[in-house]
């Protein structure tokens, strides 16, 4: 039977730490330049209505290094784009490739395409997740805190309660971490997520206090105030969320071994500093980088 990544509910905890310890492996292959092509004679297309650098090289990369093809469709280069049906579009690819990423801005057009496809559907990023985001960044935390449980873990989310704070309350949802968002009013993460965490006991909390969301945490995680598809708001979302900015004297209230993350690109001086950004807690740079293993972990997991 076929599997998508939309959300990351569609996993169980068990596969996300399999995953988790796959990506490590390939991680480690890979720097001793280790040759594994699982995925010779594999095509993955690749529909992307947003821009991108990190998740179209990643998967990109990913597929070449696991001996895999992928073909790049931008915005306007399919049929999608004079409106032809996400269920022709679904049935279609079904036949010529493996697997697809969909990179778009409804949540629905990326479950109405798995729902069509005889093929996996992975979520590169939509308006409401982004499953492989924050998927990657768990591999990150693991790797700075050198161990495999997250349950333990204490994360604050400074800033809009968008695509990723969603995605980082799935992800407690399943590994029952403690997650702290501080974000504005009127800018809350999805209130069917929290009242789920809230049902299912989970240290999921919202406050509209980012000092608070920091104290004592092993994690400090931001995201740009105005994401793609927003740009009318900016100078609006700048004023409301001027007192979310991660800067060091927020970094104060975290644990002494805090990392930073931030899931790119960035706005040094709007949502972050750049002596943050730059400086010796900042992890976004591996963060960026663990897109590419996590990623080969699960197209190895999808299409093998």
């Amino acid at each position: 039977m076929k599997r998508d990544l939309l959300t990351v509910l569609d996993l169980n905890r068990a596969e996300i730490e399999r995953l988790l310890a796959r990506a490590r492996e390939l991680k480690a292959w890979q720097r001793e330049g280790k040759s594994h092509r699982p995925l010779e004679g594999k095509t993955l297309a690749l529909i992307f209505d947003k821009p991108s650098t990190r998740t179209r090289v990643s998967f990109e990369a990913g597929m070449a290094q696991l001996g895999g093809t992928s073909i790049y469709l931008a915005p306007g280069q399919t049929q999608m784009a004079r409106n032809e049906p996400i269920p022709d579009t679904a049935r279609v690819l079904s036949r010529y490739v493996d697997g697809v990423v969909i990179r778009t801005f409804a949540q629905e057009t990326a479950e109405e395409l798995a729902r069509h496809a005889d093929i996996p559907v992975i979520n590169g990023l939509t308006d409401t997740h982004h499953p492989c985001q924050v998927l990657s960044d768990l591999l990150t935390i693991q790797e700075h805190f050198q161990h495999q449980c997250l349950s333990h873990l204490k994360v604050a989310w400074v800033g809009d309660g968008n695509n990723m704070a969603n995605s980082w309350i799935t992800a407690a949802l399943h590994l029952d971490f403690t997650l702290c968002l501080a974000c504005p009013q009127g800018y809350e993460p999805d209130a069917g997520l929290l009242q789920e965490a809230q049902k299912k006991g989970r240290r999921v909390y919202l406050t509209r206090d980012p000092r608070a969301a920091a104290q004592d945490v092993q994690v400090i995680n931001t995201d740009v105030w105005a994401s793609m598809g927003q740009e009318e708001e900016a100078a609006a979302r700048r004023e409301v969320f001027k007192p979310y900015q991660v800067n060091n004297e927020l970094l104060k209230l975290a644990r002494p071994e805090a990392i930073v993350l931030h899931c790119l690109p960035a706005h040094r001086g709007e949502e972050i500093t750049a002596e943050v950004l730059d400086g010796p807690q900042s992890a976004a740079w591996d963060q960026a980088e663990n897109r590419l293993h996590f990623q080969k972990a699960l197209l190895e997991w999808l299409l093998g």
